[in-house]
């Protein structure tokens, strides 16, 4: 009797064993198995290229810091969330600017680069008012990727027109790898390139073209090739200038040419850049539309009597995003065409 209970309690005894090292298994298998996943889990990282060579940056970050006038637009639209934004110089509709929990940076004449510092980002995007702190954001951020999309075509050939072009496609294909948005950034390039198209089969080559951009109440002349916004698109379309001069400058209120200059030039087109309709601080703000039809120098010129203006969306000046230029070529290709 005392044989069969020694039997049985061996036999309980090894199952309790064989149990105890089967659930030891199943747990050294699950912390493998958890470090395996952890090791997966890191955040994965892509190698891009910006303004200043090659750089890693992790995909989908979640903490990102952008000073990019060109991106905002953009990343709203892909839902992406911001820490910190420059406030003070965009457009007052942007989600970004209406939401507390993103932080204001300020401008870039003084910007509070301490916010940059303390909210430990990710990612810190810069490029166009802020390209010239680079250097201060790496070293207030060393953990970060730090890029700068202010791209610019190196070639000798290269004009100002293949520098807007390709740029804005380079940097919205940077931006859709960076955040997993490569079909959203496929078609917003695709968008672009039919824009582009759209306008260029709508100019008929002989008419002259004139930019300007009205601040203050004055009308400062955008000169063909660098002047800002309309300049690169003589390049880009083909247009035959009313007027050209010489050390023409990209100088954000235009070069200093007089009304009477403009006048004589006698353009068949104007397209106007409204500064000031961008930045809400101008008190002596006037709308460009106004300024321009209230210009007795202007009156008898071809694109004033005829009605042949172009106005660039109110928000440009401070959001020269890709969707602004798609929605610029479209307005011209509609305008030029009648």
């Amino acid at each position: 009797m005392r044989k069969i209970k020694l039997m049985f309690f061996l036999a309980v005894l090894t199952l309790m064993l064989a149990a105890c090292s089967n659930s030891n298994n199943g747990n050294v298998e699950a912390g493998t198995n958890g470090e395996a996943n952890n090791s997966t889990a890191t955040t994965a990282t892509i190698e891009i290229t910006d303004a200043h060579g090659t750089v890693a940056v992790p995909v989908n970050p979640k903490n990102v810091i952008s000073l990019d006038s060109r991106t905002f637009e953009t990343l709203a639209s892909w839902n992406i969330n911001l820490a910190a934004v420059p406030k003070d110089v965009m457009p007052a509709d942007s989600p970004y600017v209406s939401d507390e929990s993103v932080q204001n940076v300020g401008n870039h004449r003084e910007p509070n680069l301490e916010i940059v510092a303390a909210a430990n980002p990710e990612l810190v995007i810069i490029g166009q008012r802020f390209a010239g702190y680079y250097e201060d954001i790496k070293k207030l951020v060393p953990n970060a990727a730090v890029i700068d999309l202010n791209f610019d075509v190196s070639e000798a050939a290269a004009t100002p027109g293949d520098n807007l072009v390709n740029g804005l496609k380079n940097a919205t294909v940077t931006l859709g790898q960076i955040f997993d948005k490569n079909e959203e950034a496929k078609q917003l390039t695709a968008d672009f390139d039919k824009a582009i198209e759209a306008a260029k089969s709508a100019y008929n080559g002989t008419d002259t073209v004139m930019g300007v951009e009205v601040s203050g109440g004055n009308i400062g002349f955008s000169a063909p090739h660098f002047g800002r916004v309309w300049g690169p698109m003589y390049d880009i379309f083909g247009w035959k200038p009313a007027l050209e001069i010489e050390n023409a400058t990209s100088d954000h209120k235009g070069d200093d040419i007089s009304v009477e200059a403009i006048a004589q030039s006698n353009p068949d087109w104007l397209l106007v850049l409204d500064r000031d309709a961008a930045v809400s601080s101008e008190t002596d703000a006037v709308p460009a539309q106004d300024v321009i039809d209230n210009s007795p120098a202007l009156q008898n010129v071809t694109a004033v009597s005829k009605g042949q203006l172009a106005y660039a969306p109110n928000d440009t000046y401070t959001n020269e995003s890709i969707e602004t230029f798609i929605e610029i070529f479209k307005n011209l290709a509609d305008t030029l065409s009648k």
